[in-house]
């Protein structure tokens, strides 16, 4: 406690310290006056230095009477008016020195209270009551990241229910200790609490200083588990346990901004600056290690702190603590640079894909999936990559390499909204550019064109329904959705073209003309080349169902209606032709609509071959072991 003694002590004190709060007197005091309230003070100062004084317990004046604490504090204040008067007016009074010597026992008194009442009062005071748990080590999974952080929150919610009555008296000793020239001692008891407290709330909410060496040996399960955590320690800590604790600094030092700002700096720094750290060190392990998918994560610290980023700025926005503001400044562009090159990444994973699978019936390669399935996750995070975006390099030349037609541009060059709109367009024709390189490995054009008609309709449909529209526009959409429709006609022109040319022949006024036995020869070159397209055409695929629904309306459109006359002017006048009087018409238009329904679900078609006479049809079907059956039913055609 105080060493200095002697009125020099006093005349110091006085003249360096301020104390608005206190009143003093216009004239001077009378000698009785003076002694009286020196006496005052002295009853009750002694008493609580002598009849509450014991070894084993620590007798508190502020538990043992509300009341009595209340005259303590009024009757320490009195004696502290009392002294800058005889300062004043008889610097050499014996009365002086003694004011002195209670002033020193009631400071003492009073900073033990002031210890007392923190100790005490952690259940309140305390973000988190962290006192009566043990530490944790990495958790298992995602579930009991959620149960801990949730744990954590529900204690450190506390400190928005702190007990008015245990600020309120800590209010009222910071006050006298720091109007009687204690300051330093009474922020160095609150420190010496409040830190503590702050660094293992900390600890408790799942962070840790962990160096880069570290980082990069930690297997990639475990940093998952590190960032989730993370994530839920920021929510927390500044919602309640950092903002809390400004607002007990700034409730109890009401009375002085430069003890608020030293408190406030001295208890949270170091927790801050570890918490806000996090994320440069895991940005820069993850830079030297990219992987497409390890961009989310980072994605969701990114907007994590962004989304806190306010709140950083108000809770630290003292001088001597603007370091944990650069800190948090450092991490999002770390951050930003880690998740740029990840994009870069996935673009480059794209162009060395060199698998060479063909997939069965023209569908959807399971790069094309895999790659929308990853756009169209990253487009929920369209506000946070068009921060990052924002004058990139990379955005600039993926800018440069698209064509000047590819968007219709009514923006200007530098607009954060067309560096995500062209960024995003960049990454889709990437992946376009190599289905179109693996469309060569089907020998068949018609195969080449079905496949690329089905994966971009995949792109089409999953940009459609996802964050990717909103980033790309109706525009792009109906750009290339039409892009789809040529495909397909380019398909259905090589496929069933040839099909479809035989159709203006069978359909024009000649072939109402025509014999029966013309006619016979026209419906078994229309069977035969019918036959031959279906089964060429077996395994085709199209997985869309909207897309499916148009093709093969479109494949119906052109052969049913023509076929359909035809068969309806020449079915009854057909001759019988053959040895064994056998009818060569194997299809009703009913059939071709039925084997047209089957088209593109890849289940080939279907092996029903039928053989007429005006008595039965004969069908021959495949069984489901090697072999044929024939079958006989009613007929129906005649």
């Amino acid at each position: 406690m105080r060493s200095k003694s002697g009125f020099s002590f006093f005349s110091k004190m006085t003249s360096s310290r301020k104390r608005p709060s206190l009143s003093i007197p216009s004239k001077s005091y009378e000698s009785s006056d003076i002694n009286k309230t020196i006496d005052n003070a002295a009853e009750i100062i002694e008493k609580w230095n002598t009849e509450y004084v014991c070894t084993n317990k620590f007798y508190s004046l502020f538990c043992e009477s509300k009341r009595e604490a209340k005259k303590f504090v009024k009757r320490v204040k009195e004696l502290q008016n009392a002294m800058d008067m005889l300062i004043r007016e008889d610097p050499n009074s014996e009365n002086l020195l003694r004011a002195q010597n209670l002033m020193q026992i009631a400071m003492k008194r009073l900073q033990k209270e002031f210890l007392q009442i923190l100790s005490m009062n952690r259940a309140h005071l305390d973000p988190e009551s962290i006192s009566s748990r043990s530490p944790t080590s990495v958790v298992s999974n995602d579930d009991d990241i959620w149960h801990e952080s949730r744990s954590a929150g529900d204690s450190i919610i506390e400190v928005e229910e702190v007990s008015k009555n245990s600020r309120t008296e800590l209010k009222s000793i910071a006050d006298c200790m720091i109007a009687a020239g204690y300051a330093k001692e009474c922020v160095s008891t609150y420190k010496s609490i409040r830190k503590s407290i702050v660094d293992e709330s900390i600890y408790r909410l799942g962070v840790e200083k962990i160096s880069s060496s570290k980082a990069k040996k930690m297997p990639c399960e475990v940093v998952g588990l590190k960032m989730n955590r993370w994530i839920e320690a920021v929510k927390v800590s500044m919602k309640t346990l950092f903002n809390g604790e400004k607002s007990l600094c700034d409730d109890i030092f009401e009375s002085s901004v430069s003890l608020r700002e030293a408190c406030f700096r001295d208890i949270s720094k170091e927790g801050a600056l570890l918490l806000f750290g996090f994320p440069e060190t895991i940005a820069l392990r993850d830079k030297k290690n990219p992987h497409p998918e390890k961009i989310f994560p980072l994605l969701d610290m990114y907007c994590t702190i962004t989304e806190n980023l306010l709140a950083i700025e108000s809770i630290f926005s003292f001088p001597s603590i603007s370091i944990v503001r650069t800190q948090a400044h450092s991490s999002l562009s770390r951050l930003s640079e880690s998740i740029l090159s990840h994009l870069v990444d996935f673009e480059s994973e794209i162009r060395k894909d060199s698998s060479k699978t063909v997939v069965r019936g023209g569908g959807v390669h399971p790069m094309t999936i895999s790659a929308m399935n990853f756009i169209s996750r990253l487009a929920e995070y369209s506000t946070a990559l068009t921060n990052i975006l924002k004058g990139s390099s990379s955005s600039s030349s993926a800018k440069s390499l698209l064509p000047k037609s590819y968007f219709n541009v009514s923006e200007s060059e530098e607009s954060p909204v067309s560096e995500l709109k062209v960024r995003f367009a960049w990454m889709i024709l990437v992946l376009l550019c190599k289905i179109d390189g693996k469309a060569e490995m089907y020998k068949d054009f018609s195969m080449q064109y079905l496949f690329l008609a089905n994966n971009l309709q995949h792109v089409v449909s999953r940009a459609r329904s996802t964050n990717v529209k909103q980033v790309l526009g109706d525009d792009w959409i109906a750009k290339h959705s039409e892009k789809v429709s040529q495909f397909a006609r380019s398909y259905e022109r090589l496929a069933w073209g040839p099909l479809a040319s035989m159709c203006p022949a069978i359909s024009t006024s000649e072939a109402v003309e025509m014999s029966p036995e013309e006619a016979m020869m026209q419906f078994k070159k229309f069977n035969e080349t019918f036959e031959n397209t279906c089964e060429a055409q077996s395994e085709c695929i199209v997985l869309d169902p909207k897309l499916l629904d148009e093709m093969r309306i479109s494949v119906g459109r052109k052969l049913l209606p023509v076929y359909r006359d035809f068969y309806n002017a020449h079915r009854n006048a057909v001759m019988l032709a053959g040895t064994e009087g056998e009818w060569n018409v194997r299809y009703t238009p009913e059939d071709i609509g039925n084997h047209l329904s089957e088209l593109f679900s890849g289940k080939g078609i279907s092996e029903n071959r039928y053989v007429c006479t005006p008595d039965f049809c004969t069908v021959t079907t495949a069984t489901p072991t090697p072999g044929r059956k024939t079958r006989s039913v009613s007929c129906r055609r005649f």
